[in-house]
């Protein structure tokens, strides 16, 4: 897809959705880094209501610390894979305390080093909190990367090289949230919304309804 396509494409998001957030509920970088290692194979609406309850009680690595790991179980019962999610988020938070003063460090090496925090967590935490221009490639902008022609991969990571080399500098920061929205709700896996779609005319998918 050339540069001309690209800029076009984000100019129409942005016009569609000037301001992009995360659909996740948090009020501090320490809340949104618990909530997206709970959203591994989960819905943002099922983290959200675990967390509202959780965030009453326990929204600092200490507070969660003396939750403990029992406790913290019964808030994030209804997630998956929440006994191994309970596991990383009490020892990420000791880390924290141990190594960082009890702050969410703000670069990829640190962050990886967590427990239950990959790439694309990093990625997300760097972005959301942090303001950095990083793009976490989940299911839903890997789909619409590859399906619209805009930086097209075999893989998550070559999708991420590739979208931070297509999207202009401008848009950098806000094209993870307009990418995973528009995956969400408009070019949606099994029947992509074509007829509401604002990028239709640009999208290169050979298979788009007409």
């Amino acid at each position: 897809m050339n540069a001309r396509k690209c800029h076009e494409i984000f100019a129409r998001l942005k016009q569609a959705n000037p301001s992009p957030v995360t659909e996740l509920q948090y009020r501090t970088p320490f809340e949104l880094l618990v909530s997206v290692i709970l959203s591994a194979q989960a819905t943002d609406k099922s983290v959200n209501k675990a967390t509202t309850e959780l965030f009453k009680v326990a929204r600092t690595p200490r507070q969660i610390l003396d939750l403990g790991l029992r406790a913290l179980k019964r808030y994030i019962r209804t997630i998956g894979l929440y006994n191994t999610k309970a596991a990383n988020i009490l020892k990420t938070c000791k880390i924290l305390l141990e190594k960082h003063g009890g702050q969410v460090p703000a670069t990829r090496e640190e962050l990886q080093a967590l427990p239950g925090v990959g790439r694309k967590t990093a990625n997300v935490i760097l972005n959301t909190a942090f303001g950095q221009p990083t793009i976490a490639v989940d299911t839903h902008i890997f789909r619409v990367a590859n399906r619209t022609g805009l930086a097209p991969g075999k893989n998550v990571l070559i999708v991420e090289k590739n979208l931070l080399k297509a999207v202009p500098e401008g848009y950098r920061h806000d094209a993870h949230h307009w990418l995973i929205l528009h995956g969400r709700y408009t070019c949606t896996a099994r029947k992509p919304r074509c007829a509401e779609c604002v990028i239709y005319d640009l999208c290169e998918y050979s298979a788009k309804v007409k």
